[in-house]
């Protein structure tokens, strides 16, 4: 199963790209993995929210494919133990040849986006940066590798 990241404008602090950059180069270890950045919204200051994300939700939905099964990282999305996740990840590979997670942009998910995602995930009550927000995930996807593999990286 391939593993796939959308992310919604570039990670802007040095310390993070620094830690994702690691944590991708763990990850493809396990799966192939592939982070994908679409560009920010050009005079975004212009337009409104809503149209913002219509916009960035077009540009999402033209990286992913038909087969693809996607999931919205979303504060109203399920929330899952590290150990669960892992368990619904290790689910997902044999029943799925292109997992695709995507991290909007600071205001969200179209009407679009949420009509083609086939599940939601949140990583938490509290809110963090869409900054961090890719560290938070990219660390957690490592871990459920490890968990899978039932390799010391976790404990519980």
């Amino acid at each position: 199963m391939k593993t796939v990241l959308i992310l919604v404008g570039k990670t802007i602090n040095k310390h993070f790209i620094a830690n994702i950059d690691d944590y991708v180069s763990r990850i493809s270890h396990y799966m192939p993995f592939e982070v994908v950045t679409i560009p920010e919204i050009k005079n975004s200051k212009n337009l409104t929210e809503q149209q913002q994300k219509e916009n960035e939700g077009s540009l999402i939905l033209n990286k992913i494919q038909q087969s693809d099964y996607v999931v919205l990282l979303d504060e109203h999305g399920d929330e899952l133990r590290s150990l669960n996740f892992a368990n619904w990840l290790q689910k997902k590979q044999s029943i799925v040849r292109r997992l695709v997670f995507i991290i909007g942009g600071p205001y969200g998910f179209s009407s679009d986006m949420y009509a083609r995602a086939n599940e939601k995930l949140s990583l938490s009550k509290m809110t963090f940066s869409h900054q961090m927000v890719r560290l938070i995930f990219i660390e957690q996807l490592y871990r459920a590798c490890t968990i899978i593999k039932g390799e010391p990286y976790h404990h519980e």
